[in-house]
């Protein structure tokens, strides 16, 4: 994390700290533009290319100077005390993990329901797809395990901010919709340890998924946590 508490070079903090709580179904939080729209163009210049479907961690990504600094931004204290301020929490010793995705292929088995790990505390996503004009595979806020059952939709289009509090009723999920996808998910977690996991699983499954045969049975393997729709 950033030990910084500078003024933002990239977010917008006004459209962040004026976005309400929202308490039904859980606690979240959305920004419709928490990066200028006037940001776009440079910053999706800069931002990773990523070929495959599936979640990315931040060390094996290569990106450039503006996207950079948008990352600079969410990892630094300024950002992290806004989030505290929101949900009403402690995040200082809530170490933040970073991962990306870049593509949705379709498939039935992606955008399951599921609530998130319980090692993870808060979770921020920000959307940096150029744009998404399809009615699937936005992300859902669900009441339930079930995808339909739906409170509020997230479309992943760039500057597009949403996060909430996990629990272990914070279902979301999206319906499965191929396309270019970038989004990016912040979470502070409950330990380093997790951090690291997390990263190395990744990057596991990103070099499993630069051998051909490797890649289609990855695309096609059940993703569906036991009972989630």
């Amino acid at each position: 994390m950033q030990d910084s508490n500078a003024p933002f070079e990239m977010l917008d903090e006004a459209a962040i700290a004026a976005a309400s709580l929202r308490r039904d179904p859980y606690d979240f939080a959305f920004v419709e533009q928490a990066l200028p729209a006037r940001l776009k163009q440079e910053v999706l210049a800069d931002a990773p290319r990523i070929p495959d479907r599936g979640s990315y961690g931040l060390p094996d990504l290569h990106h450039g100077p503006r996207f950079a600094a948008v990352l600079r931004d969410l990892l630094s204290d300024r950002f992290r005390h806004l989030v505290e301020e929101k949900f009403d929490i402690d995040l200082s010793n809530r170490p933040p993990c970073i991962v990306m995705m870049g593509n949705t292929t379709g498939h039935y088995n992606e955008g399951y329901a599921h609530p998130d790990s319980p090692h993870k505390i808060i979770t921020v996503l920000v959307g940096f797809t150029r744009e998404w004009p399809y009615e699937r595979g936005k992300l859902r806020v669900l009441r339930s395990n079930d995808r339909e059952d739906c409170a509020f939709e997230f479309a992943p289009e760039f500057g597009r901010m949403l996060m909430f509090r996990v629990c272990d009723h914070s279902w979301h999920g999206f319906l499965p919709q191929k396309g270019q996808r970038m989004s990016l998910q912040l979470c502070y977690v409950d330990s380093e340890w997790y951090v690291r996991k997390e990263y190395a699983r990744h990057r596991l499954s990103a070099q499993a998924k630069a051998i051909p045969l490797l890649r289609k049975m990855i695309d096609w393997a059940p993703r569906r946590l036991p009972g989630a729709r």
